[in-house]
């Protein structure tokens, strides 16, 4: 599968937000390690990892700033890793 600009984007968050949670883990390994659920989707335990909300904003603002995007399409990667499968975040 050919990854879009956008997906490497969330990917890229994805492993900055693991390498800065508690406990620390390598996203990429998550991902390769992971089970299958019954419709062949990885099965992430991201509700074991977590990430203080404000270093979370900071690592995604980070990776959209200054990329060619539209408003829309940052929103929707913003919505992507928010609802995807990031660590919890906390205050």
């Amino acid at each position: 599968m050919k990854e879009n600009k956008a997906q490497k984007i969330v990917w890229d968050i994805y492993r900055e937000l693991y390498a800065n949670s508690e406990p620390k883990a390598d996203f990429d390994e998550l991902v390769n390690s992971a089970e299958k659920n019954e419709e062949g989707q990885k099965i992430i335990p991201f509700e074991n990892y977590f990430i203080d909300q404000e270093v979370m904003d900071e690592i995604i603002e980070k990776h959209l700033k200054n990329k060619r995007l539209t408003k829309l399409a940052k929103n929707a990667i913003k919505v992507n890793v928010y609802l995807g499968c990031s660590p919890v975040s906390k205050k």
